[in-house]
């Protein structure tokens, strides 16, 4: 006495879901790049020749080991640190301060 004999079924991948993500994101950049929109305007940009970055100086002081304060790579007495930094900001209202000191 013989069992039938099962056919051997095909496995097949269901592909629904990975067409569903392709259409949300298919949706999903068509919006957002709606929304990218150009002024409208044309502008006359200037030639790189003629413009400028404007660069943002830094005042950089040093404090050495020795208690010796450097001001741009220059050696300044300790009883002229204040007046050579006030001249310095007013030449340069909006520059920056960086200030390394020795760790010993």
């Amino acid at each position: 006495m013989r069992r039938p004999s099962k056919q051997a079924e095909e496995k097949v991948a269901d592909l629904t879901p990975m067409l569903d993500v392709v259409f949300i994101m298919l949706i999903f950049f068509i919006v957002t790049a709606t929304f990218i929109k150009e002024t409208g305007v044309e502008v006359n940009r200037p030639d790189t020749e003629t413009a400028e970055l404007k660069k943002t100086v830094s005042l950089l002081v040093g404090v050495g080991p020795d208690s010796g304060v450097w001001i741009d790579k220059k050696k300044v007495d300790i009883r002229n640190v204040r007046p050579t930094m006030e001249r310095l900001h007013a030449e340069n209202p909006k520059g920056g301060l960086v200030i390394q000191a020795d760790g010993e």
